[in-house]
């Protein structure tokens, strides 16, 4: 039952995260009052410090079995890592298996974990953390904010919200109500891009400990950034320069817009269902004008 399994981990990870700060803001605020310090920015060591020095430091100051607390701190940090890796490490073996469907998965994931482990052993040198705060800089943050913006319009006014809950109706039986086809077409991709707004008017230049990085590393620091944010224009030109040469550039554009006529469920019967209830959906789309459309997509 995807439905189930959905609302509890985003229950359990809304109720975690809540839990979690009111935890570590309530000892950071207990070990500003106990040192006088007049704010709580001023006690807490950014990024990695605030899980390596100042939390386990104000661990250390408990009455009551600290030690015990600091290794179920630490034994949560490291299962919150692992959980972090299989999450990240299998949305890319999936993308990689939809494409080649014979590849073991196996084979993946053991020479992703191989190519994670090497590139992550430059965090382990003194410089690490340097480096570490330079490709979260450039290759997290706003970036993710941007591939996140693109990922949600695709879904929602290119794939389209309306086909999207009908693919879950299909799937699992269950009407899309009106809340979320908003949040997902509206909402969701209107208060990203107005955080995304705010983190580049709030951009300062990168420092490390009150030090300037060098040249060569914003250098470097943007070409990380490119090499992410050019991969939606990238395939995207690819996918069109796959379309037929003698279709003019407006069909081009819509054929590489529009799914795969082989998307859909692996197993045949299904997939013939699927692909009639596609059919009947292209038919609909084109008896509409863009702008009755847009309105279906959300509310039809």
């Amino acid at each position: 039952n995807v439905y189930k399994d959905i609302v509890i981990i985003t229950t359990m990870d809304s109720c975690s995260s809540i839990i979690a700060g009111c935890i570590t803001f309530g000892i950071l605020g207990n070990l500003a009052f106990k040192t006088g310090a007049a704010d709580v920015a001023s006690v807490v060591k950014g990024g990695a410090g605030l899980a390596f020095i100042s939390y386990p430091d104000a661990i250390a100051k408990f009455e009551f079995i600290p030690q015990a607390f600091a290794v179920l701190f630490f034994l949560m940090l490291f299962v919150l890592g692992i959980g972090s890796t299989v999450g990240m490490g299998s949305c890319i073996v999936r993308v990689i298996r939809d494409r080649w469907v014979r590849a073991p998965n196996w084979a993946l994931a053991l020479s992703l974990a191989v190519l994670g482990f090497s590139v992550s052993i430059v965090y382990m040198t003194p410089g690490g953390q340097f480096v570490l705060n330079l490709v979260d800089f450039y290759g997290v943050s706003f970036t993710a904010l941007i591939l996140a913006i693109g990922e949600l319009l695709a879904v929602g006014w290119v794939y389209g919200v309306k086909r999207f809950c009908a693919d879950i109706e299909f799937m699992i039986g269950l009407k899309t109500g009106i809340y979320w086809r908003i949040c997902w077409g509206l909402i969701t991709p209107g208060l990203m891009l107005a955080v995304l707004i705010y983190t580049l008017i709030d951009l300062k230049p990168l420092t490390y400990k009150n030090v300037d990085y060098p040249h060569i590393a914003h250098v470097f620091g943007w070409c990380l950034s490119a090499i992410g944010l050019l991969q939606i224009p990238g395939w995207a030109l690819y996918s069109i320069c796959k379309q037929s040469k003698s279709a003019g550039l407006l069909n081009k554009l819509k054929a590489a817009a529009a799914p795969a006529n082989t998307w859909g469920p692996l197993e045949q019967t299904m997939h013939e269902e699927y692909a009639n209830q596609r059919r009947k959906f292209e038919l609909q789309a084109k008896q509409r004008t863009n702008l009755q459309s847009a309105y279906d997509n959300l509310f039809g």
